[in-house]
């Protein structure tokens, strides 16, 4: 029923193995495996929960965070984060940049997301940029659909300046005359 293990047996030791105590049950290693694959991985931490601001807060300002982030409430400002849920009650006037974006509330701004889904009870105003989209029927939006394969990578440019974008048409009447 029992054998005797090798682990505990004199021999040449391992590099490292000074320091450790001899593995037993579940933690010992199983046949075939390397000493990599059966070390116990404390690097990885587990993951926070979402952050939720409530439906009685108001936010000036912007967010940025590499978590999640349930927004009941009101923002005034930009919310940069992993995965950004608007409730149904929530309102965001500014930008919304995440890997993804599940809208069922209000949103009066530019979204950029990999993932973004649009619910039935979603208003959005504004520019959506995304690598995938769903907008179930009865959402409302006003604005323009632009797919990128990485919608993400323009971070550096907030939004565009309109004056940037006024020289342009100058130059091309220009360029007609020959």
């Amino acid at each position: 029923m029992f054998s005797k293990s090798k682990i505990n047996e004199p021999g040449p030791k391992q590099a490292g193995a000074a320091d450790s105590k001899p593995e037993t049950g579940a933690d010992a290693p199983k046949a075939g495996s390397s000493d990599k694959s059966s070390m116990p991985l404390t690097s990885n931490k587990p993951k926070p929960p979402a952050s939720l601001l409530s439906s009685d807060l108001t936010i000036t300002g912007n967010l940025r965070t590499t978590g999640d982030i349930q927004v009941e409430g009101t923002v005034h400002g930009d919310i940069r984060a992993h995965l950004l849920t608007v409730g149904e009650g929530a309102t965001i006037e500014g930008e919304i940049v995440a890997d993804d974006i599940v809208v069922t509330g209000r949103v009066v701004g530019r979204v950029r997301g990999l993932k973004v889904r649009l619910t039935a009870t979603a208003k959005v105003e504004g520019d959506i940029i995304h690598k995938t989209i769903a907008i179930e029927s009865g959402a409302h939006f006003e604005g323009s659909v632009q797919r990128q394969e990485d919608p993400l990578s323009n971070g550096g440019a907030k939004r565009p300046a309109p004056a940037a974008a006024a020289p342009k048409p100058a130059a091309s009447n220009g360029t007609a005359e020959a």
